[in-house]
């Protein structure tokens, strides 16, 4: 596989692991009622940053902006792709083989970056100490990413399947 063709099915697993969060998140929402973070405050915040200001008291509080909802969705995705480019980087041969043990770990590791740099910077806290029920949150936190590795590896297998025959 060249190297092109292999970031392109990089692309295509993180699109697929990414819209598996979503669908994910849309199913505790409809069964649970467990809101999910909206991505318009990702973009919110994003838009935020050129300004100068990477954390705050309370996202909640800022001032929506322009096109901030598609901000944050379009950056929703590119992280979710960008992760999985990184992952089938890191793990030369996998792609070719995808086993799920690998990329569920890698799934549950991504979680350091909403609790250590996300959520602080929404003012939401260190893997989310300060909200009602941080406890809640972060169980969420690590499901929904573990539900990202299980993505990447569903989709690294369809992928795989349909580029081999």
């Amino acid at each position: 596989m060249t190297m092109f063709s292999l970031l392109l099915v990089a692309v295509i697993v993180g699109i697929g692991a990414t819209a598996g969060i979503d669908a994910w998140n849309a199913m505790l929402k409809r069964v649970f009622g467990v809101g999910s973070l909206d991505y318009c405050l990702l973009g919110r915040w994003l838009g935020s940053v050129p300004r100068g200001v990477l954390r705050h008291r309370s996202i909640t509080e800022v001032t929506p902006l322009r096109l901030e909802c598609i901000l944050g969705w379009m950056a929703h995705y590119a992280i979710g792709t960008g992760l999985a480019m990184a992952f089938v980087m890191a793990v030369p041969g996998w792609l070719a083989r995808p086993t799920l043990t690998p990329a569920l770990v890698y799934g549950v590791a991504t979680v350091a970056f909403p609790f250590f740099i996300l959520q602080p910077a929404l003012g939401l806290g260190v893997a989310s100490s300060a909200t009602r029920r941080p406890a809640l949150a972060r169980v969420k936190s690590l499901a929904t990413h573990g539900i990202y590795g299980l993505g990447l590896y569903v989709w690294a297998w369809i992928v795989t399947r349909v580029v081999h025959s």
